[in-house]
């Protein structure tokens, strides 16, 4: 945890109070943002981005597996989190265990949806190749390089730039597989298909410090919330998902309020990180 002063506490809240955070933002403005695409070449998909000193890196890898018998038309999507031990103190040993598996099911809740796929910011559907027969599993994998706040935001943010950036190889059916058989298939080394990251949503923390909530908290802010909020939020404006954690629970009309507000947020963080990740795509062409 961040050890703080009587004085520092004081400083952080009624900066909080005042709209004037300690580093002089206002309460629902962003660190600035910025991405890097492809990153680990023998990933399908890869993205690294940082959020002031919080610093986090996504890839993607895809094998061809099978439908499960209860969801044929659907593709198999994992999210698993790493935080690296050197990220921050408290990351050593099982600390860092405990938020890895906190973040994994944050993700998992945020941009996958419910059990059924419902709702899910990342379209299961689009992963089969014959349905009940081949699909496209995706292995989403998180990597915490460095920590000060934040972090589920920019992980999101990081498995969007990283989704932006996979190519899936295109993937041939044998025509003459007979239906109760496993098809024959060929998997292109040239053709690669690229993923549609319209739908994909961000993530928007809303952290609760005294009387008021802020975005993009720090350490040390979060050090000092009562609860903080997830919301998923796509470009329609739609909830993809939502998570809590803090122990002080909250009236449902503030939960309202929170949704209104990162619904706003969302647009200004949606547009930024498109461009954002335009701009490192343009740049890793070029080299």
């Amino acid at each position: 945890m961040v050890g703080l002063s009587v004085g520092e506490k004081h400083f952080i809240q009624g900066g909080i109070a005042q709209d004037l955070r300690s580093d002089g933002r206002k309460r629902l403005t962003y660190r600035p943002i910025y991405v890097e695409t492809g990153v680990i070449p023998q990933a399908h998909g890869s993205a690294r981005v940082r959020l002031g000193a919080t610093d986090v890196i996504a890839s993607v890898k895809a094998e061809l597996g099978k439908p499960s018998a209860l969801q044929p038309d659907k593709g198999n999507i994992a999210i698993y989190v790493d935080c690296s031990p050197t990220a921050a103190p408290m990351f050593e040993g099982r600390g860092g265990e405990e938020l890895s598996t906190e973040l994994s099911v944050a993700l998992q809740r945020c941009l996958l949806g419910g059990k059924s796929g419902a709702g899910a910011g990342i379209d299961p559907t689009s992963l089969v190749v014959v349905e009940g027969k081949v699909c496209w599993d995706l292995y989403i994998d998180g990597l915490v390089i460095s920590s000060d706040g934040n972090l589920l935001d920019a992980l999101a943010a990081a498995i969007k730039a990283a989704l932006s950036n996979t190519g899936i190889p295109k993937v041939d059916v044998a025509a003459d597989a007979t239906s109760d058989e496993q098809p024959e298939v060929n998997i292109s080394d040239e053709e690669f298909l690229q993923f549609d990251t319209s739908g994909i949503p961000v993530i928007v923390t809303l952290t609760k410090v005294g009387r008021h909530y802020i975005v993009d908290a720090t350490s040390e802010e979060e050090s000092q919330m009562s609860s903080a909020v997830s919301i998923s939020v796509n470009r329609k404006g739609h909830i993809c998902g939502l998570t809590k954690r803090g122990g002080v629970g909250l009236d449902p009309s503030i939960i309202l309020d929170m949704i209104s507000v990162a619904k706003h947020v969302s647009e200004q963080l949606i547009n930024k990180l498109d461009s954002e990740i335009a701009a490192a795509e343009a740049s890793e062409e070029e080299s």
